[in-house]
């Protein structure tokens, strides 16, 4: 929100510096981002006196002044307007002065005349789209004056951040009454002088337009002014200076207003030309389905049954909150105004306003909701500027439809609830009973220290106790509230702790971390393309109603598009070694659900690049399967789960479509997640420069396993264990998981674990595609020293059963 010092001052007279204001804005929630000077560019353009004018002798288009600047030498400037003449208070910008646009001035001969500085035209200072000549200054201008300070101009602008619960901060009425509040200083309200302008002999304005609403809930109110007579023209100087210091555009007096009152008091207005309505009436309702509808910037717009309208007797004419409609635009042939103020329902507006992507100041007010009476004030504001400024008529009363009228809300407050939820003991009766009057509030005293409290309506956010307790609080000072930590009845660190979801997660994040990896945190939600890439099924997909972006429409329904995004921006910053995880919750569409969506846990791993650090003596191998399977183990482990199987996922499984090869998890046979590598395809869209490893687990089952597992405690063994090693000649198409499965599933009293050691594959002539795999065998018994002989005879045992199992060999 950008707020002029000398505007704010006009309505409050604070005497503090700028800094000290900003500061006390900042503590009152109002942060002060930073300090504009709107018309810095020509800050060095100063006040001229042009003595002289003659035609130049080389160029009948020129001429050559003199022109006092208030330094004693008049300057010899050369100028190309053709309304330029002697005895002018014209702007001048002097040699070493820089131009908006870049253009520095310096010494110049044009056609054989020396020049020292230039005569400038309104657009030439930013100031306008005038170039039809210079600008011309009024008489009592001082020579030698910054143009700035001759002209009255807003030289410095506060930029506010406004937090979404503060819309009556929107305008520069709702800055100054936090100031006003803050110094305990008087407020000046705009002149509102509708009586004086007002014409009897005119038909009233109820009789002219007749307002329907189709909603209420859609718009609680709808009214509006007739102004007869009007000349569009421009702007006087004061209100196009102002309106370009705040960041607006001037158009013509008649839409100038409109913009100078939102700014102003906040509330949006709109301008018909009252020749272009036809009907004499005004219908606000929804749009039909698919309809087209060209706006003010000449765009035609493709509307839904959710967008609202302003129609006519025969078509719309605007849309609702956000702009206005080609066929009813104020030009420079009007002259009858038809004035909407009204108040819309802000998420209506909201979802128009981004689906049609069309920002403006009026929507961005409007979604955050407006002063329902004050939209009538603003009304009555403007239309007396358009009677002043336009030389109009302004046709007696209002049109106006009020379905849903507004209740000012009322509190109980209670002081003593307030100094316990602030902890402010010395926060005295007086003091809070003040706040709340000069915040606008109107209070009844029920007992001592209690109070009925009627918010005012431009305050919408005051709807609890907790808000009006909030506003003493700020007004006391968040900065004055003393830091006091909370008391624990128990350590985060409990035993307790660990039975929670929260100790679970804590601990899966825990070992992400131990065992080298960084944790990515991204949002929930994804885009359409980025599950399309994937070739995630839409009928499981959840939309977002009112999405932030074209790129955040839906929530995921699996990690990788977040990890893979991570892995994107980690990339451009130049990080190639990436080991990330996360944990977080995925979306699936159900009917069932109470909120139409299923949710569930799952933690996500993601590797790309050198398996070690970067320099000596690490190596550069790329991390492969065997990384991500390792990691997956090594978690079910730290867990204390049983071994995972790990197979090719049937073809019909979903992650197939982004996973190549895509290799199934299960637990006792029950599918855990899956683990892979992103199809290259996939993975150059997001810039990939090695093979993407990814890894996505079912977190709640690997939360109920862990619950459920039993902790079981064996005595340490006593005596040493023996170890043989056996290697066989496996075919292509025997996994060693399977030998390993029968090596374990022989009956053996003394065999206590068996393990893959070496792998040795020799060349396709050699051995057709035969393996050589090497296991080594523990043996150990309880109760005594095994023999060779007793190791011997199990391992050959052993040995021969698997071999007749399978078709391997020694």
């Amino acid at each position: 929100m950008l707020v002029s010092v000398k505007w704010l001052r006009e309505m409050v007279p604070f005497e503090v510096g700028v800094q000290e204001l900003a500061d006390r804005l900042t503590m009152l929630g109002l942060e002060m981002e930073e300090f504009i000077r709107p018309f810095e560019e020509i800050e060095d353009v100063v006040v001229g006196h042009v003595l002289t004018c003659e035609k130049h002798p080389e160029a009948d288009k020129l001429s050559v002044c003199t022109v006092d600047v208030g330094e004693g030498n008049p300057l010899n400037i050369v100028c190309g307007a053709p309304n330029v003449a002697a005895g002018q208070k014209v702007p001048v910008a002097k040699v070493g002065t820089t131009l908006p646009g870049g253009l520095k001035l310096k010494k110049a001969k044009i056609r054989g005349v020396a020049s020292q500085g230039m005569i400038c035209a309104e657009d030439e200072l930013g100031l306008g789209d005038d170039h039809e000549g210079i600008m011309v200054l009024s008489e009592d201008a001082a020579i030698g004056d910054r143009l700035v300070d001759a002209l009255n101009m807003d030289d410095l602008v506060m930029d506010i951040g406004i937090t979404p619960n503060r819309a009556d901060c929107l305008s520069i009425l709702g800055v100054a009454r936090e100031v006003a509040m803050a110094y305990g200083l008087p407020i000046t309200l705009p002149p509102l002088d509708i009586a004086t302008v007002e014409d009897a002999s005119l038909e009233p304005a109820s009789k002219v337009m007749d307002i329907e609403i189709a909603d209420p809930d859609l718009c609680p109110a709808y009214r509006g002014r007739v102004i007869q007579g009007v000349s569009v023209a421009k702007s006087p100087a004061w209100m196009r200076y102002r309106l370009i210091a705040h960041g607006m555009r001037p158009i013509s007096n008649m839409v100038d207003i409109t913009n100078y009152i939102l700014m102003e008091t906040g509330q949006p207005l709109h301008a018909f030309d009252l020749s272009l309505l036809k009907g004499g009436k005004i219908r606000v309702a929804p749009a039909e389905e698919g309809m087209k509808f060209t706006t003010l910037d000449d765009q035609e717009r493709t509307l839904t049954a959710d967008d609202l309208l302003i129609w006519d007797g025969e078509r719309p004419v605007a849309l609702a909150g956000v702009m206005g409609g080609q066929n009813t635009e104020v030009n420079d042939a009007t002259n009858s105004v038809f004035l909407e103020s009204a108040v819309f329902k802000p998420i209506n507006v909201r979802r128009t306003a981004h689906r049609l992507i069309i920002p403006s100041e009026a929507s961005y007010r409007f979604e955050r909701g407006v002063d329902q009476p004050g939209s009538r004030i603003a009304m009555d504001r403007a239309a007396t500027l358009m009677a002043q400024l336009g030389g109009g008529r302004v046709a007696p009363g209002s049109t106006e439809a009020e379905p849903a009228p507004w209740t000012n809300r009322v509190i109980n407050f209670r002081a003593q609830r307030a100094r316990k939820l602030l902890g402010i003991d010395e926060l005295g009766d007086d003091f809070c009973h003040t706040t709340l009057v000069n915040m606008g509030c109107e209070t009844t005293e029920l007992s001592p220290g209690v109070w009925q409290v009627t918010a005012p309506s431009h305050r919408l956010d005051l709807e609890r106790e907790v808000d009006l307790v909030e506003e003493v609080g700020r007004v006391f000072g968040m900065d004055r509230i003393p830091t006091v930590s909370p008391h624990l009845a128990k350590s985060l660190e409990s035993p307790a702790m660990a039975d929670t979801e929260f100790g679970f997660i804590s601990k899966l994040k825990g070992w992400g971390r131990g065992v080298g990896l960084n944790e990515a945190i991204n949002y929930s939600f994804v885009g359409q393309r980025d599950l399309d890439r994937l070739g995630m099924p839409e009928e499981d997909r959840v939309p977002v109603a009112n999405p932030l972006t074209e790129e955040q429409d839906v929530l995921r329904t699996v990690l990788a598009p977040g990890l893979l995004y991570s892995m994107k921006v980690n990339l451009a910053q130049g990080q190639e070694r990436l080991r990330l995880f996360e944990h977080a919750r995925i979306f699936h569409s159900d009917a069932s659900s109470e909120t139409s969506a299923r949710e569930a846990g799952r933690l996500g791993i993601l590797l790309h690049g050198p398996r070690e650090r970067e320099g000596w003596p690490h190596s550069r191998e790329a991390a492969d399967y065997l990384d991500i399977k390792g990691l997956v183990e090594h978690l079910l482990e730290s867990l204390g789960l049983p071994e995972a199987a790990f197979a090719m996922a049937p073809t019909e499984h979903e992650a197939q479509s982004y996973l190549s090869p895509c290799v199934l998890v299960t637990l006792d046979g029950e599918a855990l997640g899956t683990i892979g590598r992103v199809q290259p395809e996939v993975a150059d869209d997001y810039h990939a420069r090695a093979a993407v490893w990814l890894a996505e687990l079912d977190a709640d089952m690997l939360r109920a396993r862990y619950t459920a597992a039993i902790p079981v405690w064996e005595e340490l063994p006593k005596f040493p264990s023996v170890k043989r090693d056996i290697t066989l000649t496996v075919p292509a198409g025997i996994a060693a998981g399977r030998v390993l499965d029968a090596f374990r599933g022989q009956s053996s009293k003394i065999m206590t674990g068996v393990i893959l050691q070496d792998l040795f594959e020799p060349t396709s002539e050699e051995g057709h595609g035969a393996r050589n795999l090497t296991f080594r065998l523990t043996f150990r018994h309880a109760d005594k020293t095994l023999k060779d002989k007793d190791v011997d005879k199990e391992m050959e045992r052993m040995a021969q059963a698997v071999m007749k199992e399978l078709p391997v060999s020694r």
